[in-house]
């Protein structure tokens, strides 16, 4: 009976140490998209209610690997899309973009007549001088946030 509670004490002194605060952290990984900032974004309210808004922006990237922007989403709109510019049938016209490839040192200007993010069926609730959120996911599924103050039609794009 005397090693039976031996092996019983020692079986409890190993479960209790394991407990022990001797642990080490645990790093949570990061969110966003390392390496990618955003400056200057803002979303200029269509003129004409019920039309789409557009959102532009300066991205850099510093991150080590190579990706592609492949959406955009827009917090107080139903719907969100990349668009760019591209001659069609002798024309250049707005069209959606295609998947926005970046590397290590690239800035890229969301801007008029270039591109920018479309975004459809805006909450009337909006108003110029608020902020909306707007997210773009990249290859891998990663996604980076970022606020795009609200302006009107009007004013500087």
């Amino acid at each position: 009976m005397n090693g039976f509670a031996v092996a019983l004490l020692a079986g409890a002194s190993l479960a209790v140490s394991a407990c022990g605060g001797n642990e080490a952290p645990v790093e949570a990984e990061p969110e966003g998209v390392p390496g990618m900032s955003v400056e200057n974004a803002r979303m200029v309210l269509a003129p004409v209610a019920g039309n789409p808004a557009a959102v532009y922006f300066d991205l850099s990237y510093e991150g080590d690997r190579g990706l592609t922007i492949r959406r955009a989403d827009v917090a107080d709109a139903e719907s969100a899309m990349l668009h760019d510019y591209g001659e069609y049938d002798f024309k250049v016209q707005m069209m959606e973009a295609l998947p926005i490839g970046i590397k290590k040192g690239d800035k890229v200007s969301f801007e008029p007549g270039a591109k920018h993010v479309m975004a459809m069926n805006v909450s009337p609730d909006l108003k110029p001088g608020d902020t909306t959120e707007v997210t773009l996911t990249v290859s891998g599924g990663d996604k980076f946030s970022f606020p795009a103050e609200v302006r009107a039609a009007g004013e500087d794009r």
